[in-house]
């Protein structure tokens, strides 16, 4: 396990614009009993403070990051297909968060752990910092509209939020179906320090096996549309 640095940098302020929406309405009954009987095995609290990943999963491991997994079914078969690494997905959403400790649990899977909090703050005061392998970003909410577009998650300091609990030598991995969105991503992570383009300065990244294809993804296939994964591994 990499020794924990003294975090000599400024403390991360909370952000003022959020990427996201919580979306209303309660969990059906059936997700809060699912919520419930599953949080004690696979939940993290985020007043508990920073966590130690060693201590967390019981074992030294690549640990992979995963903000906004929705209900939860792609990020469940990534920890399926690759046991020797372990994830901790990050979701606002609650229904989402019991359908992906649901299925976590059906199909026996034990290197996954959940925060239902807003990922700024959980990368601030709760994931260890410099030590994390990848972190994902699969998605994300376009904010179509151009008065919207300040909303979109990756940002300059997002994009620097994120280099800091990623190791040397890991990556920060995105996608998106939205061409524009594509190419504000690139536009943010060309200009970034500390990053390299994994495939090429300008370029796009072939999907990896390792990111599952959704049932969306695959939809929006047939119907010939595009998507567009950016990989950009951190260099210091």
């Amino acid at each position: 396990m990499q020794e924990q640095e003294t975090n000599t940098q400024e403390p991360i302020k909370k952000r003022t614009i959020r990427s996201f929406v919580v979306r209303g309405g309660r969990m059906t009954e059936g997700q809060q009993k699912n919520y419930d009987t599953n949080w004690a095995v696979y939940g993290l609290n985020l007043a508990d403070g920073r966590i130690d990943y060693a201590t967390v999963f019981g074992r030294e491991s690549d640990v992979v990051i995963e903000v906004g997994f929705g209900m939860g079914a792609s990020l469940v078969e990534m920890a399926k297909n690759a046991p020797e690494k372990d994830f901790i997905g990050i979701e606002v959403h609650p229904p989402g968060v019991a359908k992906l400790m649901m299925l976590a649990k059906e199909e026996g899977i034990i290197n996954i752990r959940v925060y239902c909090d807003d990922a700024i703050e959980v990368m601030a005061n709760a994931l260890p910092q410099k030590a994390a392998s990848a972190f994902q970003l699969f998605f994300p909410d376009p904010w179509h509209k151009k008065k919207h577009n300040k909303r979109r998650i990756v940002q300059p300091l997002f994009a620097q939020q994120v280099a800091n609990v990623i190791k040397e030598g890991g990556f920060f991995h995105m996608a998106t179906d939205w061409q524009p969105y594509a190419e504000h991503m690139m536009e943010v992570m060309e200009a970034q320090d500390g990053y390299q383009n994994a495939v090429g300065k300008g370029l796009y990244h072939p999907r990896p096996e390792s990111r599952p294809l959704t049932k969306f993804e695959q939809r929006g296939e047939r119907l010939g549309h595009g998507v567009w994964d950016l990989i950009y591994n951190v260099m210091r």
